[in-house]
């Protein structure tokens, strides 16, 4: 097959990592694969050795329509077979290229529950005959693009994030040396990840660990993520000397391995990659109930509402007065979850299988 991941950006986040991760595993079995993507380089983005063109869209119609051009251009010269596409801006660009280039199928991905207003619904909807099937990440994601009309039910599947589970396994002497690096010994530390956003909602966390650094002063909060950090809030919690904005990251498996647990306090999400990784890393992990939270944790982790700092807290002071022992029984089975449930080795061949089912299936038309 002939395949083309169409991305907005190859910014370092979850969607991003998840499409070149089972685009690199589609060149790994020896399909011909090539990524297409809006928006001009970044200074920090994820790297890939995948042909890659950027057709620098910027927010103008003359850029917009030039892209469009440079877009079909592409198309026309690579030939794919198929184009899988991520997110709203990439998955509406995939569906107008459908309408210059027909030949490829188009297969659009959705990869949280909430991915705009009515006016991005409605666009979903008004053009959801240029897509052969739009796939999300999570069943929460699938169920709420259903009910606001943006994917008929016949048309829409569940196709869950995966992890490269052999890459995140626990290494003692690894976390030695990053605790040391970052001076910290006996304290317990929390561990967030993630772009510091709205969704992500970091004003929870922050409220939550005061409450939690007030009953247990030994506890440490690091954030790892790109954004403007919430300086002034924190200092307003009195939380200055507990609390570290790492910014970006490109060592997150060294900080999983130095935290002692993952807390994810978002607002909405769709399948977050942090939290299998924490899991496949043996970490106890306290998230919020959002998106495919509940079903990426099983019953081996703790899920709280959303926006409720109180509830947050008593869930990680309750991991944090479990014995040792215990935390590591959980991390055990969080692991044993991920590798069997959501590691890229099975969900590569899913894809393969889909993108094989959406060929034959267009090619009977």
């Amino acid at each position: 097959m002939r395949i083309v991941y169409l991305l907005t950006s190859l910014g370092v986040g979850g969607a991003e990592r998840q499409a070149l991760s089972v685009a690199a595993r589609m060149a790994g079995r020896g399909h011909e694969v090539a990524v297409l993507v809006l928006r001009p380089r970044l200074s920090e983005q994820w790297p890939t050795g995948l042909p890659t063109v950027h057709l620098e869209m910027r927010r103008n119609p003359a850029s917009v329509l030039a892209s469009l051009v440079r877009g079909r251009r592409f198309l026309r010269e690579f030939r794919p077979d198929l184009v899988h596409s991520h997110s709203f801006h990439a998955n509406f660009v995939a569906r107008l290229l459908k309408l210059v280039a027909p030949e490829p199928v188009v297969l659009s991905t959705v990869h949280n529950v909430y991915e705009g207003g009515w006016p991005r619904m409605l666009a979903y909807r008004l053009t959801d005959g240029l897509s052969q099937r739009t796939t999300a990440v999570s069943e929460a994601a699938a169920r709420r693009f259903v009910r606001v009309g943006a994917v008929p039910v016949p048309k829409c599947l569940v196709v869950p994030n995966a992890i490269e589970s052999a890459e995140f396994i626990p290494d003692a002497q690894r976390r030695r040396e990053m605790r040391a690096r970052m001076r910290v010994d006996g304290e317990f530390v929390w561990l967030a990840a993630g772009r510091i956003m709205p969704a992500k909602d970091y004003p929870t966390l922050l409220g939550a660990f005061a409450r939690v650094y007030a009953a247990r002063p030994e506890v440490r909060l690091w954030i790892a993520g790109e954004g403007e950090p919430l300086r002034v809030l924190t200092a307003e919690l009195g939380l200055d000397g507990c609390v570290a904005w790492l910014g970006l990251r490109r060592d997150m498996t060294a900080l999983l391995d130095a935290a002692d647990g993952l807390v994810l306090s978002s607002a909405w999400e769709g399948m977050p990659l942090a939290v299998a990784e924490a899991m496949a890393m043996e970490k106890p992990v306290v998230a919020t109930d959002v998106g495919g939270v509940r079903e990426l944790v099983g019953g081996t982790n703790a899920v709280v509402p959303c926006r409720d700092p109180a509830a947050l807290a008593a869930a990680m002071l309750n991991v944090m007065m479990q014995p040792a022992a215990g935390r590591l029984a959980l991390g055990h089975a969080a692991r044993a979850r991920i590798v069997d449930r959501f590691d890229m080795d099975a969900r590569a061949a899913e894809w393969e299988e889909i993108y094989r089912g959406l060929l034959q299936g267009h090619a009977k038309l």
